[in-house]
């Protein structure tokens, strides 16, 4: 390419070599950490004298018998770990959502309400609130292992997506409020129709970075029994002693997981910001 007067456009030729510079030097970053912690792992094994057994993981992964696939107990876990993170997935966006509109709301009693939940979910741990949600309000509800871990996730990670969006409608400019006003839309359908759509795209982002953790918190439901992913491996490795194995293995579908997830968000955010 040349600039004007036929000269080189040697700026767009660094615009295009910095960022494949970037990317280089992120994968050899990537490398290297992988080796160091592959290497710590084997000597970690060895002083131990710990014996490999890589050959007897693909079993609990999936077996073929008589021509028939047959999922082994680590798919069994992660598809209730997908189940648990979709639909805590589902109920924390409506949490946030709601939420954000109660705080930005003119009620005082609702201001008050999402403020003093915001402060007790942030400033408790997740185990604590997961028995808290187990062991009292299960009981007095009639609510599965299941749904307890779904709600528990749910009311922790809403708090986080509560912030995000409350600070992507405020980030909406006043404007389309006002002009919302002008043509008589309700406080409900300038919400709908003008604010959240512009908001998404402001909260995708960060949106992304909880949607992650909420699969990764979906681990410590294992604390209550149910047969997610991280029980199954506790299980498989009270059975083996395969304890690095499963655990390498475990923490590599997890990783699969929400590195799918990043590339899916990313996708639609592209899209959302085209269509913009």
């Amino acid at each position: 390419m040349t600039a004007m007067g036929g000269e080189p456009d040697l700026g767009g030729v660094r615009r295009r070599l910095v960022p494949q510079k970037a990317t280089v030097i992120d994968t050899v970053q990537f490398a290297i950490l992988s080796v160091a912690v592959i290497w710590l792992a084997l000597r970690g094994a060895q002083s131990m004298g710990y014996n490999w057994q890589w050959y007897r993981v693909p079993r609990y992964v999936y077996r073929v018998i008589d021509g028939e696939l047959i999922w082994g107990p680590l798919m069994k876990g992660l598809l209730v770990t997908l189940q648990l993170s979709a639909w805590s997935l589902v109920l924390t966006v409506i949490i946030g959502v709601v939420g954000a509109i109660l705080r930005l709301s003119d009620s005082r009693a609702a201001q008050v309400f999402t403020r003093v939940y915001l402060e007790v979910i942030r400033n408790t741990p997740l185990l604590v609130q997961l028995f808290l949600f187990f062991y009292i309000l299960a009981p007095i509800f009639g609510l599965s292992r299941f749904w307890t871990g779904v709600l528990a996730l749910s009311f922790f990670e809403g708090a986080h997506a509560m912030e995000i969006f409350r600070a992507g409608i405020q980030s909406v400019a006043r404007g389309q409020w006002e002009a919302a006003y002008t043509v008589g839309l309700s406080r409900f359908d300038t919400y709908r129709y003008i604010v959240l759509p512009q908001a998404l795209r402001l909260v995708l982002p960060p949106l992304t970075g909880v949607l992650i953790t909420l699969i990764k918190h979906s681990a410590i439901v294992s604390a209550i029994a149910i047969a997610d992913l991280t029980t199954a491996g506790r299980n498989i490795i009270s059975e083996t002693f395969m304890s690095f194995e499963i655990w390498f293995t475990v923490a590599a579908i997890y990783l699969a997981l929400t590195v799918t997830l990043s590339v899916f968000v990313s996708l639609l955010e592209r899209r959302l910001q085209a269509r913009g």
